[in-house]
């Protein structure tokens, strides 16, 4: 699973990886920032290549992955731990602010685990605590949803905040059409581009193929 996971995120990121940097720093100043205050204990999990938990601004910062390279592609300040979504580590339970979760629920096998990966988000978070999902919806996306060989979980808007109400969770803010579906889509990797497409919400409609929610810990 390991060496397949570090295949598969060197074939789909690596050549781009310089313009991943640009675009979720340019994400994150602009727009996620305002949801992670600068003393949160933030977990990115699913790190993959770290480019949000190396840039977001906060106290202390853990990402968790498969992947074996996320240690060297996580920042000195971030703590990393290489463990399975639904095990996350007992030292952290009831300690952290926020969770972000990118593109990875669709990565999951099946219900059973998208609900048993949310429930160990929710034990990990303090009371009050967040979670934040960056997640392509298939209802927007239809079948490019399965473009890629690794999705296998379908997930909508609606079902996602039904698995966040059976887990402990109150949606608190629901995007449904916000960014892009890839980052091989119509939106450059443009700072200056980046920052009006996020200060347009026609754009969004027109092009958001992604949803993103923030749901608070009961």
């Amino acid at each position: 699973m390991e060496s397949e996971l570090e295949r598969i995120y060197t074939v789909r990121f690596g050549p781009r990886s310089e313009s991943r940097k640009v675009l979720w720093r340019t994400l994150i100043t602009n727009y996620f920032q305002q949801f992670i205050s600068p003393d949160d204990t933030v977990l990115d999990l699913a790190a993959g290549y770290c480019e949000f938990i190396n840039h977001v601004q906060c106290g202390t910062k853990f990402a968790v992955d498969l992947n074996p390279t996320v240690r060297e592609m996580a920042a000195p300040d971030v703590q990393v731990f290489h463990c399975p979504c639904t095990e996350l580590p007992d030292e952290l339970t009831g300690t952290v602010d926020v969770v972000w979760i990118s593109n990875f629920l669709e990565h999951l096998a099946d219900a059973d685990q998208l609900l048993a990966t949310l429930t160990e988000v929710h034990r990990v978070l303090r009371p009050g605590g967040r979670v934040l999902i960056l997640q392509p919806n298939i209802r927007l996306t239809k079948e490019a949803y399965w473009d890629f060989v690794d999705h296998s979980l379908p997930i909508t808007e609606r079902s996602l905040a039904e698995a966040l109400g059976l887990t402990g969770y109150e949606v608190e803010r629901m995007v449904v059409r916000f960014l892009p579906y890839t980052t091989e889509s119509r939106l450059p990797i443009s700072p200056a581009l980046i920052r009006l497409y996020l200060k347009l919400p026609p754009a969004q409609w027109l092009l958001g193929k992604q949803s993103f929610v923030i749901a608070r810990r009961s």
